[in-house]
């Protein structure tokens, strides 16, 4: 695999996707919350499609239960019902909270810790979706292609704290030796993947 033959060609859809992403406005900060929350064992697209439905209806302004939207496309969907509305509720205090902090790390380990059903790799895909920088996405995705790469020697059999830090600093790593930003990179092994820069 010739990665920067690929980046060459994606690079500046890429740039493109990431610029859009520093771009969003207020309402569009909470349904990339949402999303975040739907995409655990979930695909993507689903979670996208699910999105749109919800800001069709109003969701942020009306707290409906989203979960019949929820239900033929998320799995666990009551429970991904309730983490939404429960996030919406504390959505205004949230905010407020997140903007105090500067640091990106801080700023995950806060969601982590304050947004029920947000793990690491989700609090990750939230920041990296609203223009922070330098947080690893570490899905299924990403680790398979970072073990084709030779940045990590095999996929975790299971992802703690610890690990996905340690991966993430092994990510940087391979990043800064083949001079592609890990963002860049994150969405260029998603769309080997899928065959398409999304988010």
């Amino acid at each position: 695999m010739d990665l920067k033959e690929e980046y060459s060609k994606r690079k500046e859809e890429i740039i493109e996707r990431l610029n859009y992403f520093k771009k969003l406005k207020e309402k569009d900060l909470f349904y990339e919350l949402c999303f975040c929350l739907l995409t655990p064992q979930s695909k993507a697209k689903n979670a996208d499609d699910c999105i749109k439905e919800m800001i069709k209806n109003n969701f942020f302004e009306t707290g409906f239960d989203p979960t019949l939207v929820l239900k033929q496309k998320i799995r666990f969907h009551n429970h991904k019902g309730k983490y939404l509305l429960e996030m919406r509720e504390k959505y205004p205090e949230l905010k407020n909270e997140l903007e105090k902090i500067k640091d990106n790390k801080e700023k995950r380990e806060f969601l982590v810790e304050n947004v029920k059903g947000l793990g690491l790799k989700e609090a990750a895909h939230y920041l990296r979706n609203t223009g922070h920088e330098n947080l690893a996405i570490l899905d299924r995705h990403i680790l398979k292609n970072l073990v084709k790469v030779n940045a990590i020697d095999e996929l975790p059999k299971t992802l703690t704290k610890k690990k996905y830090f340690e991966i993430e600093d092994k990510f940087k790593e391979f990043s800064r030796k083949v001079r592609i930003p890990m963002d860049h990179l994150d969405l260029l092994f998603w769309s080997m993947e899928t065959g398409e820069v999304f988010k």
